[in-house]
């Protein structure tokens, strides 16, 4: 009960981290994984979570707008950053804005205990007016084969409201489908599946590319992951779009924007923006 009231005080608030607006334009879902240890196929564990950049930029660019952020994992559990991922290497070579974003993320309201997708789902979703999914090889773990993500996405679909994924994030997608775990365990076992009333087939979309995949594992010493992303989402029938590797890339299908790679978080960030402005003035 103290959880939830804490968490209904943060969320009627302006996560605004020093931008103070006079009034906010909605509220922003952001889904996170609950998970930080990713099976390779040797039966080895690699340590993820999310990345800073890809959960950070967009909630900037947000935050910025005048949206709030809610958010919320699988299990309502505090989310962790890609340690990886905390280098200016992602900020255009900027230690000082690495640390601004960081700092952001680290003092949102409710980053350190989120909403459950339980409790998301048992609220009222018309309350939400958006969807961001950050990246980072966590979702792989428990969003990509989650009927409850896979329910949540549904609702942002039928509303057509922007629902936005960036590097991995769009794997979660793939939760969208009547038996995504069945989906998940057919790919770890080396099948290309075919996926099963996916709300997302024929959409134009992009993810984390296999060059740039297989450029990864090459700090995994040898070891693999258990599927690529790119093959997981061309098998269920989304239409994949690429750039060349680490070029940032955004594409836009209906209400879906999808950006390929961590480079991408300016661009993926601007879009959602836009598209969420857009419905905010038509009143949706």
């Amino acid at each position: 009960m103290i959880k939830k009231i804490t968490l209904a005080i943060a969320a009627a608030g302006t996560l605004l981290a020093g931008n103070a607006l006079a009034a906010t334009k909605g509220e922003v879902l952001v889904l996170l994984s609950s998970e930080t240890q990713l099976a390779l196929k040797d039966g080895k564990q690699y340590t993820t979570g999310f990345y800073l950049n890809e959960f950070g930029v967009p909630a900037d660019h947000l935050l910025k707008a005048g949206y709030e952020l809610v958010l919320v994992t699988p299990k309502g559990n505090a989310p962790r950053v890609d340690e990886n991922s905390v280098t200016a290497q992602y900020f255009g070579g900027d230690e000082q804005e690495m640390q601004r974003i960081r700092a952001l993320v680290e003092n949102l309201p409710g980053i350190d205990d989120t909403l459950s997708l339980k409790e998301v789902l048992e609220s009222d979703l018309n309350r939400y007016a958006g969807l961001l999914i950050p990246g980072g090889h966590a979702p792989l773990i428990d969003l990509a084969n989650n009927p409850e993500v896979g329910a949540l996405l549904r609702h942002f679909h039928q509303a057509g409201k922007p629902t936005a994924a960036i590097c991995h994030g769009p794997i979660a997608l793939l939760s969208a489908q009547r038996d995504p775990a069945g989906y998940q365990a057919a790919l770890a076992n080396g099948e290309q599946p075919a996926a099963n009333d996916w709300i997302y087939k024929g959409y134009r979309m992009t993810i984390f590319s296999t060059p740039e995949e297989e450029v990864f594992e090459q700090s995994l010493q040898g070891e693999r992951i258990l599927f690529y992303p790119a093959t997981a989402m061309e098998s269920a029938g989304g239409r994949l779009n690429y750039a060349e590797v680490w070029a940032p890339h955004v594409v836009v299908d209906r209400e879906l924007i999808t950006g390929q790679n961590p480079f991408s978080d300016h661009a993926l960030g601007e879009r959602l923006v836009q598209m969420l402005d857009t419905h905010h003035e038509q009143g949706r």
